[in-house]
C-alpha cells in the first residue's frame, strides 16, 4: 500500500490515532505543505483530517488518541493524507467543512475557507466598539460561505442580516449554510457587487472580509491558497480595489451611530498610506490575526 502513496517514510503498522497524526504531520512537513486555512501547522492539519475520516470527536481528543482503527479505516486515513500531499488543497476542502465562531460550515472551492479574526469580534458581539443592544440591522459584504453573516445572526438573535456576494456559486454554498443553522427567517442572501443590492438601505453594523490580495502577492501565494477562488482574493495592483469602494459607500449605508468593520490583512499599511486622514481604529485579537479596522459612520 505504501508504494502507491506519496510518502517518504513507511506508514506505521497497527497504528493508534496518535501514530497516524504523527505520521501525517511528518509527511506534510517533508512535502512542504502550506497551512493557514483553519489550521496553523502540520500537526493540527493532520489531526483534522484523521479525526474527520474516523468520525472522531475533537472534544474527546484524549480518548481518541489511544484508539486503534481497523485496517480499512487506516487505509482511508492514509488515502486522505496522500490526497492532501498530492493535490495541495486546504484540508477544509478535503473535509468539505470548517469551523468558524464555534459553528460548522460547509465549504468547497467556490468559497474561501473561513479563518477570519472576525470570529473573535462576533463572540464579543463587537464590544466595546458598539452597544450590542442597538444592533438591529447588519450587512455583510462579500459573504462567501456566509460564515460571518450567519455567526452574526446567531450572536444577534433580534437583528436582521443582509449578506451580499457577487458570485452565484458562493451564494449556493451560503444558502446551504443558512439552512444548516436555521437563520433563513432573518438572513437574506443577495447577489451583487458591494452595496449595489442594498441601494438606499442603512445598517447599524457593516462588516466585510473582502478580497485584499494584490496582483504581486497573488503570484507568490502557495498552491493551497491558489486553490481558493481568485475572485475572493485578488483586489488589483495594491489589493485595495474593493476596500476603496466599501469606504466610498459606507457612510451612505450606515446609521448615524453605526460602525464599519473590515479585514484587510497585510494590506493594512497600504490602506493607511492611501487614506492618511481617515481615523482607522486597528483592532487587536487575543487569539491571533490582525489587519482589521473599525471606523464609525461619523468619521467617514
Amino acid at each position: 500500500m505504501a508504494d502507491s502513496l506519496p510518502f517518504r517514510s513507511t506508514p506505521p503498522v497497527r497504528p493508534r490515532v496518535s501514530d497516524l497524526i504523527r505520521f501525517g504531520a511528518g509527511e506534510f512537513d517533508s512535502a512542504g505543505l502550506a497551512y493557514g486555512h483553519g489550521t496553523g501547522n502540520a500537526v493540527d492539519d493532520a489531526a483534522a483530517l484523521v479525526f474527520h475520516v474516523l468520525g472522531l470527536n475533537h472534544a474527546r481528543a484524549e480518548e481518541a488518541y489511544a484508539l486503534e482503527p481497523d485496517g480499512a479505516d487506516v487505509k482511508r486515513v492514509l488515502d486522505m493524507l496522500a490526497a492532501r500531499i498530492d493535490r495541495r488543497v486546504p484540508a477544509a476542502y478535503l473535509m468539505g467543512r470548517m469551523w468558524f465562531a464555534g459553528l460548522e460550515f460547509e465549504v468547497d472551492d467556490r468559497v474561501i475557507v473561513p479563518r477570519s479574526p472576525f470570529a473573535e469580534l462576533i463572540h464579543a458581539r463587537f464590544r466595546p466598539w458598539i452597544d450590542p443592544a442597538g444592533v438591529r440591522r447588519i450587512l455583510d459584504i462579500g459573504t462567501g460561505s456566509g460564515c460571518i453573516a450567519i455567526a452574526s445572526a446567531v450572536a444577534f438573535p433580534s437583528a436582521a442580516v443582509d449578506a451580499v456576494d457577487v458570485s452565484p456559486g458562493a451564494l449556493e454554498v451560503a444558502h446551504r449554510n443558512v439552512e444548516r443553522h436555521s437563520v433563513g427567517d432573518r438572513l437574506r442572501l443577495l447577489q451583487g457587487d458591494v452595496f449595489e443590492p442594498v441601494s438606499g438601505q442603512r445598517y447599524d453594523l457593516v462588516v466585510s472580509n473582502p478580497p485584499y490580495v494584490s496582483d504581486d502577492e497573488m503570484r507568490d501565494l502557495p498552491p493551497e491558497y491558489r486553490r481558493e477562488p481568485d475572485l475572493a482574493l485578488r483586489a488589483g495592483s495594491d489589493g485595495l480595489d474593493i476596500v476603496r469602494r466599501i469606504l466610498a459607500g459606507a457612510r451612505e449605508h450606515l446609521e448615524p451611530s453605526g460602525a464599519l468593520f473590515v479585514e484587510v490583512g497585510d494590506s493594512d499599511e497600504r490602506l493607511q498610506r492611501a487614506f492618511p486622514t481617515l481615523p482607522f481604529t486597528w483592532l487587536e485579537f487575543e487569539h491571533g490575526g490582525g489587519g482589521v479596522f473599525m471606523v464609525r459612520s461619523s468619521e467617514l
